[in-house]
């Protein structure tokens, strides 16, 4: 069978899949919920379109903080001060974290930055590098020798590239993704353009993504939804790799563009970072 023979297939056998899923009741209900939030951020996303919204806050004294800000700068100043980069996903931008850097923030995190790229992204690898680039001007503006990363879909993939395949792992801290398509997706093989064909299971990236990594110390912690559209089938957006210390956790009933909004999700998110010498397990 010729290799578009096997592409054409293949996206058959994703549209299959996706036809069978979408109709359970726990589907339709996580994509009423994904429709209400699509809704909302379709409203904030022009803001995205008018730059970076990276912020670094000093804090000189305990005046005005609210009590959860108080324990995280009183009890642990490092925490607190430790930068945190938010990576959108494909064809989006940094107001998919509106609530998530409030959320930060009341908990008294002091130096969130955001990091674009443009939906014409064509290759993964060179995105990543552009992360790093921005991750190395964070800490030396900022003095810390760590930083933490959040990324939700493409950007915990491109996150996660960093870390594992260009000494990222000497400068992050923890990872978390949230939808991320870390053993690839079949709903890829619905379109030919080169950055997708990057996420599909058997490509050259994901190839590279399991090679050994020995040296890797990074914590990671996966959020992966049981109602993911795009992640085919849901299961992929774990990390199995057994070299990486990571946390997998299910979430319930969350579309995939839900996922930086949804309030537990987040909360887990600001515990964990609030909380560096936890020990993870993965689930």
């Amino acid at each position: 069978m010729g290799s578009w023979q096997e592409e054409v297939r293949g996206a058959l056998d994703g549209l299959a899949y996706g036809a069978r899923s979408a109709m359970s009741p726990r589907v339709l209900q996580g994509a009423a919920v994904e429709l209400g939030w699509m809704t909302t951020h379709l409203a904030m996303y022009p803001l995205g379109l008018l730059g970076s919204t990276g912020s670094r806050t000093e804090r000189l004294s305990l005046t005005g903080l609210t009590p959860a800000q108080r324990s995280l700068l009183v009890n642990d100043v490092v925490a607190a001060g430790t930068p945190i980069l938010l990576a959108h996903g494909i064809i989006d931008n940094h107001t998919i974290f509106a609530l998530m850097r409030r959320q930060l923030a009341r908990r008294g995190f002091s130096s969130i930055h955001t990091f674009s790229y443009s939906p014409l992204t064509l290759d993964v690898r060179r995105t990543a590098e552009r992360m790093g680039a921005e991750i190395e001007a964070i800490c030396e503006a900022s003095g810390s020798d760590q930083i933490h990363v959040v990324g939700h879909s493409l950007g915990g993939l491109i996150a996660r590239y960093y870390i594992q395949r260009l000494g990222g792992h000497e400068r992050v801290h923890t990872c978390v993704s949230l939808g991320t398509p870390h053993q690839g997706t079949v709903a890829a093989r619905l379109l030919p353009w080169p950055l997708v064909k990057q996420l599909r299971p058997n490509s050259d990236l994901m190839a590279e993504l399991d090679e050994p990594a020995p040296e890797v110390r990074t914590r990671f912690i996966a959020f992966y939804s049981d109602v993911d559209q795009l992640i085919v089938p849901q299961r992929r957006a774990r990390i199995r790799h057994p070299d990486l210390s990571a946390t997998n956790i299910r979430v319930n009933g969350v579309g995939h563009l839900s996922l930086p909004f949804d309030g537990d999700v987040v909360h887990q998110i600001t515990g964990a970072l609030a909380h560096l010498d936890d020990e993870q397990q993965s689930a």
